[in-house]
């Protein structure tokens, strides 16, 4: 029995047999996970991030030259803990894609029934294409499961509510089934805070699950109404559509990943993720630079100083711990949906990811929030009891926040999750003044306390790299279902389940 799982038992151990205690309980650790988790430091964070958001990087957009000097630096952090290198091109994941700017020329979307004719304004719309179209009078069929496909789907226009796939589905199987009946177009609905162009475009992907079919995703209330109330199969709804041919320039943007290799022969196979993203908003309109301390810069300092802590024991845990962090969060989970398009390691035998998002702000809009963390989906895995248990041993409480639900699909986590992984995103306060705004700045960063979290993390992480069992979702909560559907699914990307 190594020492991590030795104290990994002793921590359980203790905890089922405690008495309750006015204060949080103290739990003498085995030594080389006490030197670990004492490496973890205020200066070291406040320092990693006075750089990671200082003006020099601009904010990080993706693509920016910011956002190439951070992953230069988190790549550099990786290699002095002396993780191994993960990506493909060292540590870094290189990702070529397409920058679309939108064409000149008039964009038509009118959408009509037998009683109504809705026309719907282009900052409505997201376009993904890289092609021209023109429709008139398109018949628009809708799929809601595996049943609703007909054998042709030629010259048609194809709903989905649930882009990429219907429920139940692995991501991609719903278009990807559709997409070789040849519709002219796929047409989705989308949240009111999705941006209006998406300003990358992975090629790869859009074949491969769209079969480069054109895309336009609706978030006019009225039209996502119309598009859910429809009927599956013919809707008796048309569509004409005008959409000039963007122009798409080719650009490079990079996900950061190192690898801390398990010391069990048989789990080193097996991989813990813990995650952040490294990109912002770049500049508004007058120049001035969004500095993304807390979003997420903060989580991607907590991902560089727990990976070098870890580093550091002579003995590592059982299971293999990747620590990784993205680009273009912000534009819709670009960096993470990359990963799993094209993994470095295998999906089938990731258990979890446990994603970090404003972990550096104590001031909540909700009032102070001091040795305090939260989990999005708390009920939704096994993994909140394990941090739970790690915040009881390092006095630092995890809890459920009231709407932390609502919070699941809003970062990289979401990507994981859609694969069938446990994954959750773990934050100090879920909203905070400044939240992308430019007042979003390192010296505001509670870093004491940041580093008291990131000690309770560091130790559930090893709790889950070292457990005998890998989280599972919990079954009885009827939230999780689509993500077990996908697990269960033999023809998953990544292969059968774990």
């Amino acid at each position: 029995m190594t020492a991590v799982h030795k104290f990994t038992m002793a921590v359980l151990a203790f905890l089922l047999i405690a008495a309750p205690a006015a204060g949080p309980q103290s739990i003498p650790p085995d030594p080389e996970v006490s030197r670990a988790l004492a490496a973890i430091s205020a200066d070291s964070l406040r320092g990693n991030l006075s750089f990671i958001a200082s003006d020099l990087l601009e904010g990080r957009d993706t693509p920016s030259r910011g956002l190439d000097i951070a992953t230069l630096y988190i790549a550099a952090q990786f290699r002095r803990a002396g993780l191994e290198p993960a990506g493909d091109d060292g540590y870094s994941q290189t990702a070529k894609m397409l920058r679309v700017t939108e064409a000149g020329g008039s964009f038509e979307l009118r959408m009509q029934t037998a009683s109504r004719t809705l026309t719907v304004s282009r900052d409505q719309v997201t376009v993904v294409s890289q092609q021209s179209l023109e429709l008139a009078g398109a018949t628009v069929y809708k799929i809601a499961g595996p049943t609703d496909l007909e054998s042709s789907m030629q010259g048609k226009v194809v709903a989905l509510e649930h882009p990429g796939s219907y429920p139940g589905s692995y991501p991609g199987q719903g278009a990807h089934a559709a997409a070789a009946l040849q519709p002219a177009a796929f047409l989705e609905v989308a949240d009111e805070n999705a941006p209006a162009i998406p300003r990358l475009i992975d090629a790869d992907e859009e074949r491969t699950r769209f079969g480069d079919v054109p895309r336009l995703i609706v978030r006019d209330p009225e039209a996502v109404k119309l598009l859910k109330d429809a009927k599956a199969g013919e809707t008796g709804i048309t569509v004409s559509i005008k959409l000039p041919a963007p122009t798409a320039t080719p650009v490079t943007v990079r996900n950061v990943a190192g690898l801390l290799r398990g010391s069990d022969p048989a789990l080193r196979q097996q991989y813990i993720l813990l995650t952040a993203h490294h990109d912002h908003l770049g500049r508004n309109a007058a120049g001035e630079v969004f500095p993304g301390a807390n979003d997420d810069g903060s989580g991607t300092v907590s991902v560089i100083e727990i990976a070098q802590a870890l580093a550091r024991m002579r003995v590592h845990p059982k299971r293999s711990i990747v620590f990784m962090t993205f680009f273009g969060e912000e534009e819709g989970e670009l960096g993470s949906r990359y990963y799993t398009c094209h993994p470095l390691f295998p999906l089938s035998k990731t258990m979890a990811d446990l994603n970090l998002e404003q972990m550096g702000r104590t001031d909540s809009n909700a009032g102070p929030e001091i040795s305090n963390a939260t989990l999005t989906g708390f009920r939704y895995s096994s993994m909140a009891r394990t941090l739970q248990q790690a915040g009881e041993a390092t006095g630092v409480k995890v809890y459920e926040t009231p709407n932390g639900d609502e919070y699941f699909d809003r970062s990289d986590n979401q990507t994981f999750a859609e694969h069938g992984i446990p994954a959750h995103t773990m934050a100090v306060t879920l909203e905070f003044p400044d939240y992308h705004a430019t007042g979003d700045v390192w010296q505001k960063i509670d870093y004491g306390n940041m580093a008291k979290v990131d000690r309770m993390i560091a130790l559930g992480i090893v709790m889950l790299a070292d457990s005998p069992s890998a989280p599972r979702w919990n079954r009885g909560n009827p939230k999780v279902r689509q993500y077990e559907r996908v697990l269960e699914d033999p023809r998953r990307p990544g292969g059968p389940p774990h």
